[in-house]
């Protein structure tokens, strides 16, 4: 009688999350329409616009591109899960005025036109060299590096890769990802933080959840956080069917990367700023990265959580731009 009910009340759970989740979507998918409507990156033409499309290969990549005129040093934003480019709008404001040509694209899996289907697509290789190939695109050899979440993540790769092209990195929340999987292995408190990855690993179900009753789960658990114009950006990318699908590959991909060359000591001058509560990083695997950055570094503690832009904009914007400076410490 009591598995009877316990199995009856799962499968109303999971019929009710199915509907919800069906309900949910944007069928007509809006956001891809409007997408498609920005202008393709061209060389012999660049213009001021919102936001333009970058073609590499078969992939599509919505980006920002804030002074594409301005002949001064190349500047990269780097966004995580689960948000957009837009989400670099303070740091837009911050450099409008300034010589800086500063771009922020929608990594693959948030561009619409930009969500492969295997997980393997989804492999730290290929999102670094994303990153590399945009560069190259927009006739850009050396810039500065800046990345949040799993934004933060790339740049490490990136940056441990192909140092010769980064002048300087400023990385948000996320560590030094040899000092991040060390602290997992052995830090108690990394690995009860990092629960939620494992829950990710699931195929199908955390995405349905997400995504059930028009993103309630994830507008309480992170999405609230943002200023209002961002969210309605976040509702209009994951309400397509398979955007959350897409982007939950990042951590589906975790551990099964192509092999490629990397140097685990940086010499760059690297900047991190993190949060003392933020719930997905602990202190230990913060502390552990000291050891494999070898040139500049500043380390900024603050008391706040995960979301650093949107709960401590002013601070971690000017961290970011003065931090620009630092190349001479190369």
């Amino acid at each position: 009688m009591l598995l009877t009910i316990i199995l009856s009340v799962f499968l109303l759970s999971i019929s009710w999350i199915l509907l919800t989740y069906l309900i949910s979507i944007d069928w007509k998918r809006s956001h891809k329409i409007k997408s498609g409507n920005f202008p393709n990156y061209e060389n012999s033409k660049i213009q001021e616009y919102p936001i333009t499309n970058i073609v590499i290969n078969d992939l599509e990549f919505r980006a920002r591109i804030l002074n594409p005129k301005a002949n001064g040093e190349a500047i990269f934003l780097l966004h995580g899960f689960p948000q957009t480019s837009i989400s670099w709008e303070p740091v837009f404001e911050a450099l409008k005025n300034t010589n800086f040509r500063v771009i922020a694209y929608d990594q693959r899996g948030y561009s619409p036109n930009a969500r492969p289907k295997n997980v393997s697509d989804y492999d730290t290789k290929n999102l670094i060299d994303d990153l590399f190939s945009i560069a190259t695109k927009l006739g850009i050899e050396k810039f500065h590096l800046v990345g949040h979440d799993w934004g933060a993540a790339i740049g490490w790769a990136a940056t441990m890769s192909k140092p010769e092209r980064i002048l300087t990195y400023s990385a948000l929340s996320i560590p030094h990802p040899l000092a991040f999987f060390s602290a997992l292995k052995n830090n108690k408190s990394q690995r009860k933080k990092s629960r939620y990855i494992l829950f990710f690993q699931i195929p199908w179900i955390p995405e349905m959840i997400l995504i059930s009753m028009n993103l309630f789960f994830l507008k309480r658990w992170i999405i609230h956080l943002m200023p209002h114009e961002h969210q309605k950006e976040y509702f209009s990318v994951f309400s397509e069917f398979g955007a959350m699908n897409s982007v939950l590959k990042y951590y589906r991909a975790m551990g099964k990367s192509k092999k490629f060359d990397y140097q685990p000591e940086i010499m760059l001058p690297v900047l991190f700023i993190w949060g003392n509560r933020d719930p997905a990083v602990s202190m230990d695997a913060v502390n552990l990265q000291d050891q494999f950055i070898q040139g500049y570094y500043k380390k900024i503690e603050l008391n706040t959580g995960h979301w650093l832009l949107e709960t401590a904009t002013k601070e971690v914007v000017n961290h970011i731009t003065k931090h620009l400076d630092n190349k001479k410490n190369i």
